[in-house]
């Protein structure tokens, strides 16, 4: 299984975290701007996200992923996913498959461009119709479904499921980890198997906000993103951070802020989750491919039906 490509100084990447990883490796790419290292010019907002319960409140991924976060994510991203990674799943648990969290086709329209039947799932509709006029603009056709993870209800059962990476780590807090659990099990082939990345993302060190990563665009447009601000709470184990997204268009400017949610579990606690519903442990993978050490911060585990057959 393949390494993941990078790791730099940055403690995070921004971006890279929803997906863009190599299996099993689930880490977060890691890249320092080359362009725009300074703060950028202040500008008025022309919209926000506001907590009503502030900094630490309930966030919904699918309010993150819309507007001009679509347009800066993809640009600014640490890493593409490769493909060939998760045809390798494919390959061993068998088709259909479906990807979860799949934003705006990577690596599910170069999957369905190799012949393989794989479907996707994102609760992004602005993410999915980005996806859909990529796979329109390539001649691949794909299907394609709008919804959370914990709230799906397809009418196919899956042989492989996966996340090509620590996308998981986006659903804010167990209970609703366990209903996507829930969910994943009922679309699961018992034949079948799901791959899930994780991570335990560190804090984010004071001296890292502003830290301003650009891209020019095709068009000229100025893209830009950066974290103004971080809370952490162990005790939940979520950590926040506040990301200011910029899109500078000539004299026009939309700038946004978001709250960003990881939410990390151990090793056990995920253990216990999957188990209460009827999902057992096939395998806990490190970075390397082999059986992740009991105090990784990077870990895949794959799943597998508590009533299917051991292979």
């Amino acid at each position: 299984i393949d390494r993941a490509r990078h790791r730099a100084e940055l403690v995070i990447d921004v971006l890279g975290i929803r997906h863009g990883h190599d299996l099993p490796e689930c880490r977060v790419p890691l890249t320092r701007s080359t362009s725009g290292l300074s703060d950028p010019a202040p500008m008025k907002p022309t919209g926000s996200y506001d907590g009503k319960d502030g900094p630490m409140g309930d966030t919904d991924p699918a309010g993150f992923y819309t507007g001009i976060v679509v347009d800066v994510y993809g640009p600014l991203r640490g890493s593409v996913p490769d493909p060939r990674v998760y045809a390798r799943f494919i390959g061993k648990w068998g088709e259909p498959a479906l990807e979860l969290g799949c934003g705006a086709g990577d690596p599910l329209l170069t999957l369905r461009a190799d012949g393989l039947d794989v479907e996707g799932l994102d609760s992004s509709a602005d993410m999915l119709s980005k996806l859909r006029r990529t796979a329109a603009e390539r001649g691949i056709d794909v299907t394609v479904h709008h919804a959370p993870i914990e709230e799906m209800d397809l009418a196919r059962a899956y042989r492989s499921v996966f996340l090509a990476g620590p996308t998981f780590n986006l659903i804010a807090d167990d209970a609703t980890a366990g209903r996507a659990l829930e969910r994943i099990r009922a679309h699961l082939d018992p034949a079948g198997a799901v791959l899930i990345p994780l991570f335990i993302p560190e804090p984010v060190p004071e001296h890292h906000l502003g830290f301003v990563r650009e891209h020019i665009d095709e068009s000229g447009r100025i893209l830009r993103v950066s974290a103004t601000a971080t809370e952490r709470d162990e005790t939940s184990r979520r950590q926040i951070t506040t990301l200011r997204y910029e899109v500078v268009d000539g004299p026009v400017a939309q700038v946004v802020e978001r709250p960003w949610v990881l939410h990390w579990h151990t090793q056990p606690g995920f253990r216990g989750l999957a188990e209460q519903v009827g999902l057992r442990v096939e395998g806990i993978l490190g970075s390397d491919g082999s059986r992740a050490a009991p105090d990784a911060s990077e870990f895949g585990f794959v799943l597998r039906r508590a009533d299917s057959s051991v292979r």
